[in-house]
């Protein structure tokens, strides 16, 4: 719109016969070229503000009345004539002022943000409500520019938009008032490029076995700093900030990680810029079972003990035989020394006694001598204290010690584990004689052999 500034100018009316008579003059200034090709400086003698003059417009003094007469009536004519063209041009006035731009003016836009740097993939709100408008307009709609190829028209002064490209962005509002007028302002964003991550784990590692995780190639796209931090369990919250992503196990371009059972581990890695912005991604680790072979190999196992024993004295022996093995096969015997003299004869009593606390086994047997040619002795024998297992096959497990517990745990192959113990007593040394102090045969030697039959575990590891 244009503005038109109309103005007046007062001068003398040089007349024959009204020379004390001011002529007026009206004058339109337009800075439309057309309205100023349409409009022209009018004159006009005798306007409202030149009628009300306090001048006479007839002299007294002056001769020729009626000469004075026709020339005013011919004046008056003329007046009326160009009065009604200054009515015409006033309204064709009021007609160009709403060309021209006589009216209540354009808005005045205003922009600001809650923050002007963002990483990559975070948000901006945009408030423009504090742009203005002339009254008696208002402010009917917003026309945003995020300058990242995404545009958005609202009628509410105020947005929210996703930045998920790095770069600098200019923000620009367009407001638009009711009258068709507007105003535009814009503000600078910069998005912060997230670290790229870069990743190195193996295809699968075996249980018990160090698996080497690599982030060392990751990067800043702008070229600064990293720091690198790893989560070795995606599941678990153990800071308890109700991230379970952000726990910090390891630290560094490269950590290693053993896990003692098979199965796959899910973890993170969190790669930091020095802006502040960070990315974070998820990797899997896989962990196989190990593969071993299982033989039960058949082992005779011998065990011997000797001593002397007077009458009424015992022996006790305490062992393990079945240590890393099952139990088949055990015979023990328990052999006296013979007596040679006749006066030492008969032979000496002894017992032979066998408890196994943890099978709830024990068993108890004397000395006897089936010929005078024989020595004393007591015999305790007992087979298949257990089963024959399975032999020569493969088993996949988490760990050779873990196998070998289970499998020599086996509750069918159990008996005869832990302790075993053996008890020797001399009962009676014969003869004996009635005088006090004399006794030929006060006590005996002895000596005990037991031969255990048993499976020893072999385990061995299979390459994959």
């Amino acid at each position: 719109m244009r503005a038109i500034r109309i103005t007046t100018h007062k001068r003398e009316l040089h007349h024959p016969i009204l020379s004390g008579v001011e002529s007026c003059s009206l004058q339109i200034e337009s800075k439309n070229p057309q309205a100023i090709q349409n409009s022209r400086t009018h004159v006009h003698p005798l306007s409202p503000s030149c009628m009300n003059s306090t001048k006479p417009l007839l002299s007294s003094t002056k001769p020729n009345t009626h000469m004075r007469e026709v020339h005013l009536s011919r004046f008056m004519e003329q007046d009326g004539r160009r009065t009604s063209a200054l009515l015409i041009l006033l309204m064709l006035t009021q007609s160009l002022a709403g060309c021209g731009g006589i009216g209540p003016g354009s808005p005045n836009a205003n922009l600001t943000s809650d923050r002007d740097m963002v990483n990559s993939g975070e948000s901006v709100n945009f408030d423009a409500r504090s742009s203005t408008t002339p009254e008696p307009t208002i402010i009917d709609e917003y026309r945003w520019d995020f300058g990242d190829g995404e545009t958005k028209t609202t009628k509410q002064g105020v947005i929210s938009h996703l930045f998920d490209k790095a770069g600098v962005f200019e923000v620009r509002v367009e407001v638009f008032n009711d009258n068709g007028d507007s105003d535009s302002a814009f503000i600078t964003i910069f998005v912060n490029a997230i670290p790229e991550i870069i990743l190195d784990i193996p295809d699968f590692v075996k249980s018990g076995q160090e698996a080497r995780l690599d982030a060392s190639s990751s990067f800043d796209p702008e070229g600064g700093g990293v720091e690198i931090v790893w989560d070795f369990d995606a599941s678990t919250d153990s800071d308890g900030d109700s991230d379970p992503l952000n726990d910090e196990d390891g630290s560094g371009a490269v950590t290693r990680l053993t896990s003692s059972s098979a199965g796959n581990i899910t973890g993170s890695v969190t790669v930091t810029d020095d802006s502040g912005g960070s990315n974070t991604t998820l990797w899997t680790l896989r962990v196989i079972s190990r593969s071993f072979r299982i033989i039960w190999e058949e082992v005779h196992a011998d065990y011997e003990w000797s001593g002397y024993l007077e009458q009424g004295d015992f022996h006790e022996i305490q062992f393990q035989p079945g240590d890393g093995a099952r139990l088949i096969d055990v015979t023990a015997t328990l052999t006296l020394t013979r007596d040679i003299l006749p006066i030492m004869w008969p032979e000496d009593n002894f017992t032979l006694e066998v408890d196994n606390p943890s099978s709830g086994w024990s068993y108890s047997v004397a000395t006897a001598q089936e010929n005078i040619t024989q020595n004393s002795s007591a015999t305790i024998e007992r087979s298949e204290m257990n089963p024959l297992p399975q032999s020569d096959y493969t088993v996949y497990a988490d760990s050779k010690e873990a196998l070998e517990e289970s499998l020599l745990s086996d509750p069918d192959g159990r008996f005869g584990q832990g302790d075993w113990f053996w008890i020797i007593t001399a009962l009676e040394c014969d003869p004996d004689t009635p005088v006090d102090g004399v006794d030929p045969d006060q006590g005996n030697d002895w000596a005990l052999e037991a031969q255990f039959v048993v499976l020893v575990l072999r385990i061995s590891e299979v390459s994959v």
